[in-house]
């Protein structure tokens, strides 16, 4: 009985045409009564309805007649768009129209995924559609729902396809990918990474080759030219082997929300995307995290798993509520790292009193590495500050908003004013622009 239940009524759902029917059917019983010669309508009605629906039961049960299954990626790219796609099968021998509803994770709060389609004997078809997560973890997939109904279009089947999968989400490595590229064919400029003049010649010597226009004539190599009788220069190349870490801040200042995601994973992802280009130019990335108390520590390398160990160590990374503590990174960086390297932390400073408390041990870092400072603009306080105000309240608000913009610009007068190299950025401009002071640092061979 049990699976009786399971197999023909469980599945079955009654759609608007069938109650449309009875509807029609209840009312021509109703005018019956009063006009005795109208009594056969609704008999026939009734019949008629009766019929169709024991035919359309007999289609669409009388045996299985639809597949799906869903294609999704091994892991999911976060705070990027990542295609999901949905494949569908139609193996009864009539035409098939069809509702899909995908039990996507929770944590995208989406409930209104409805595809509508129609199916052909036969036929195969694919639906595409994308997802943006806006954290780490681990996200499940439940079951696919398709509705089939026949073109009768009394009653509906439900098909419930187990397709529970956990898919990851990893730090942005979509962004990384598409940065690699630009970065192996020298096409960064495309994605607003800028083209920094270069200023001298690295001492790294590459090769001798022909004179084309544009070239330096101060790189003219006079005995290639003498032995070729043409115009030869000798070719330089950007120092590689520097070392470069990421320094990313863990603590309760990285817990604000723009645009859905976190300040910690707006630094994750610049963090692995500017790893990522300094492998590419050859240089050793490194990383470290660090709280209240450090905590991952990866060292500097140029190895072809270098990449993935990042990604690994990213993926795992949480917020703390405590406060960082800068001398405990400090003696880390003093006892790790022994080479001069580009340091670049990604922290977030709301006032000058926060910074005070920490510029003492920023100055000690900067002595022996070269640091760069990275933290983020509240393009919330931008949108209060531009905003016209109407009321006193309101012109309230926008002076309070001011002062924190200004406070801002006064952090990074106090850092520069110490020699530290300081990028104020938007969250959403802090993979390129912390890409192309890398590059300008590179080129101008500070580091």
């Amino acid at each position: 009985m049990k699976s009786l239940f399971n197999t023909y009524i469980r599945p079955l759902f009654l759609t608007s045409k069938l109650f449309v029917l009875l509807f029609l059917v209840a009312t021509t019983f109703t005018f019956s009564f009063f006009f005795p010669f109208l009594s056969i309508i609704p008999r026939l009605l009734l019949i008629t309805t009766i019929v169709v629906f024991l035919a359309d039961f007999i289609l669409l049960f009388g045996r299985s007649g639809v597949f799906a299954r869903r294609a999704t990626p091994e892991r999911l790219s976060n705070g990027d768009e990542n295609p999901i796609k949905v494949y569908l099968q139609n193996t009864y021998s009539f035409p098939l129209s069809a509702g899909v509803i995908d039990e996507v994770p929770h944590q995208f709060q989406i409930r209104d995924i409805w595809f509508k389609l129609s199916l052909a004997p036969g036929e195969e078809k694919q639906i595409s559609y994308q997802l943006r997560p806006v954290k780490r973890g681990e996200y499940e997939f439940g079951a696919v729902n398709v509705y089939a109904r026949s073109f009768l279009g009394i009653i509906m089947r439900r098909y419930v396809f187990d397709q529970q999968k956990m898919v990851p989400v990893y730090p942005s490595f979509l962004q990384m990918r598409r940065y690699q590229l630009m970065a192996i064919s020298n096409r960064l400029s495309e994605i607003g990474v800028k083209r920094v003049r270069r200023i001298g010649h690295s001492m790294e010597f590459e090769q001798i080759k022909e004179y084309v226009k544009g070239d330096d004539i101060r790189t003219i190599n006079w005995k290639a030219t003498a032995r070729k009788h043409d115009l030869m220069v000798n070719g330089y190349t950007d120092e590689k082997s520097q070392q470069i870490y990421c320094v990313i801040d863990k603590s309760r200042v990285m817990k604000m929300p723009f645009d859905g995601l976190s300040l910690l994973d707006y630094a994750i992802n610049a963090s692995l995307v500017l790893c990522n280009v300094a492998l590419v130019k050859q240089d050793k990335a490194g990383l470290i995290t660090f709280s209240d108390e450090p905590g991952s520590f990866l060292p500097a390398n140029r190895k072809a798993t270098q990449m993935n160990t990042i990604l690994e160590i990213l993926y795992k990374q949480k917020t703390r509520y405590l406060e960082s503590d800068y001398d405990k990174l400090y003696a880390l960086i003093r006892a790790r790292i022994t080479q001069r390297s580009l340091i670049v932390l990604f922290t977030n400073f709301e006032s000058m009193p926060g910074l005070k408390r920490q510029i003492k041990y920023l100055r000690k870092i900067a002595r022996q590495h070269l640091l760069m400072v990275v933290f983020f603009e509240n393009t919330e306080l931008f949108s209060m500050v531009n905003k016209p105000s109407s009321n006193v309240e309101e012109i309230y608000t926008k002076t309070i908003a001011e002062k924190f913009v200004f406070e801002k610009k006064m952090i990074t007068r106090e850092l520069q004013q110490y020699g530290i190299i300081t990028i104020l950025t938007p969250p959403q401009q802090v993979t390129v622009n912390s890409v192309n002071k890398y590059l300008e640092l590179k080129s101008r061979q500070m580091i």
